[in-house]
């Protein structure tokens, strides 16, 4: 028998995010189940009862005996009261989706541990060629779990919370009847929810998640954000940055802190400290990108990782003297000198050092040799890995162009005076077969190509005194503007729709900030690198021409792709 009372059709949502939906506007469906006790596996389901019901006021039901295939166990049938002959005369389930998943069309699907009959329905609807809705769930179980007390009911079965809240409709182990219990329990548990600052339907659907304490106590410093680019910054009591972030969506991003699929420890702590959210309205994605990056580097909030150790970052310099050797340093200093970098650790700045070493015959001690006087040499020079310049066993502009100028030209130009001498090693390891020092020269050689093809690749950005690029804003159908000068976002904005960019290119020039040269971090320049080069970014104007050396280190890319897939089966890092 099949009894289907409509007393009004399908509700699709007129809201752009149903999530926002209040609870009193949203349309339910509840739905319960009986089967033959079995897995989900397409078949087993007895009985469907469904009831649609928005704002308190029944809008419709379902309900329907169902042919479940197999025999109907004998315990099935002592509980629920449903035999084997009350299924003869029913319709298999798939003669019945077509109709449930048209009653439940647009609405939200709620159920007593939903996880059991939705998992039914969709096994039927994945075995007989149906595609599942997906709709939103809740689950009554998990709404109960959080919204009451031990004190209150001993457990959360649908019998015992029915008899606390004195529902009319008792539940039987029948699908209708139980489903129409659920709805009371439901609406009952509504009604406790605005205590917990609980109104909308996504606040319901976080709510009955695993959220902590603080999360919902804080959850409230979502409201009010904006829906557009930016950054927000989670300030303590004192005013002190705590975090900083980025979304191309404040508001959504931030209310996701106070959902359970945040589980980060340090959130959690950071979460307890926070006061407010601020927010910071950007033009478009590259903007918000680059001023967390400056936020970041300037209040070094105590629980964005990468502000922890700015220190870290090093670069390998070679010296300017009479016979230069590598040096670790922190900085950019001396204009004479020739700089590789940054690096984001001293391990692989070192390894890129060895690489050098292992190709060109640089000195390795650390002291100031002069052209007059001699120094004794050490264990290197009788090894023969190094020439002695200390004894000047070699002259100094024999040195500079067998020692250093290789390494300057892999700078700015062509690394394969270094790369060359590092394949043909790895390959006489490997012809005889020591595998393992040949992974340790592979992995030397990708730690200096890789920096090398980091720095040719910003150094034709960062010379540019002025770049003007543009990118369509998805949303308006206007233009995302950036003004770039030496690498660094000097201006931002989006043009009006309809209407040249020019005007705005014009008032963004004259307003955007004065560079004299490279002063921008290496992180801005690479995002501004990477927002670039986008299929769908147009270069507007520039002051000069964006080149790169013709045999420079960007040739190389492929090798150095080689050589990383090939490490990261295992960690072959060792430094000399």
């Amino acid at each position: 028998m099949t009894n289907v009372d409509y007393v009004q059709g399908t509700l699709d949502t007129l809201f752009d995010d149903p999530a926002a939906l209040s609870l009193r506007e949203t349309t339910f469906v509840v739905v319960d189940l009986e089967t033959t006790g079995g897995a989900p596996d397409g078949g087993g389901i007895t009985e469907i009862g469904a009831v649609k019901v928005c704002g308190g006021e029944e809008l419709g039901v379902l309900a329907t005996l169902v042919d479940p295939g197999v025999p109907i166990p004998p315990f099935i049938t002592v509980l629920t009261g449903i035999t084997q002959a009350m299924t003869y005369e029913a319709p298999p389930i798939e003669r019945v989706l077509p109709s449930f998943l048209e009653f439940i069309r647009g609405a939200v699907l709620v159920a007593h541990n939903a996880s059991y009959d939705v998992g039914f329905l969709k096994a039927a609807c994945a075995k007989h060629g149906y595609r599942w809705p997906n709709p939103k769930v809740l689950d009554t179980v998990a709404l109960a779990r959080r919204a009451m007390t031990r004190d209150e009911v001993p457990n959360h079965r649908l019998g015992t919370l029915a008899a606390h809240f004195h529902t009319v409709r008792q539940p039987t182990h029948r699908a209708l009847d139980d489903a129409q219990a659920t709805v009371e329990v439901l609406h009952a548990l509504i009604g406790r929810l605005g205590s917990f600052r609980v109104h909308t339907l996504g606040d319901a659907i976080e709510f009955a998640k695993a959220v902590t304490p603080t999360q919902r106590r804080k959850r409230h410093l979502a409201d009010g954000l904006p829906h557009v680019p930016g950054v927000y910054i989670f300030r303590a009591a004192d005013g002190r940055p705590l975090y900083v972030g980025t979304s191309g969506d404040i508001a959504t991003r931030v209310r996701s802190y106070f959902t359970a699929g945040e589980k980060r420890a340090r959130i959690s702590e950071m979460l307890a400290a926070a006061e407010t959210v601020e927010p910071v309205e950007c033009a478009h994605s590259l903007e918000a990108e680059v001023r967390e990056l400056r936020l970041i580097a300037a209040h070094a909030p105590p629980y964005n990782r990468r502000s922890k150790y700015p220190e870290r970052v090093v670069w390998l310099k070679l010296t300017a003297e009479a016979y230069p050797r590598l040096s670790l340093v922190r900085a950019v200093g001396e204009p004479e000198a020739a700089y590789l970098g940054p690096f984001s650790s001293r391990r692989s700045a070192e390894l890129a050092a060895a690489g050098v070493h292992d190709a060109v015959p640089l000195r390795q001690c650390t002291l100031r040799l002069s052209t007059r006087s001699t120094t004794p040499a050490c264990a290197l020079a009788e090894l023969g890995r190094c020439p002695a310049p200390c004894e000047h066993r070699i002259s100094a502009q024999e040195y500079l162009e067998r020692a250093a100028t290789p390494f300057r030209d892999a700078i700015t130009g062509d690394p394969a005076p270094l790369v060359d001498p590092l394949l043909a090693r790895i390959r006489k390891l490997s012809d005889a077969r020591r595998y393992e020092e040949a992974a340790v020269v592979r992995t030397r050689m990708a730690a200096l190509l890789r920096a090398a093809v980091r720095m040719q690749r910003l150094s034709g950005l960062t010379g540019i005194a002025e770049l003007v690029a543009a990118r369509r804003h998805q949303a308006t159908g206007g233009w995302e503007l950036a003004i770039v000068r030496h690498g660094r976002l000097a201006a931002a904005g989006v043009s009006p729709p309809r209407v040249h960019p020019r005007s705005t290119i014009d008032m963004l020039r004259i307003t955007a900030e004065t560079v004299l040269g490279p002063t921008a971090s290496t992180e801005e320049s690479e995002r501004i690198l990477s927002w670039l080069e986008r299929p769908d970014t147009r270069l507007v104007q520039m002051s000069a021409g964006w080149a790169s050396p013709i045999r420079g280190a960007a040739r190389f890319r492929d090798l150095l792709i080689r050589a990383e897939r090939a490490a990261s089966g295992k960690d072959s890092t060792e430094s000399s």
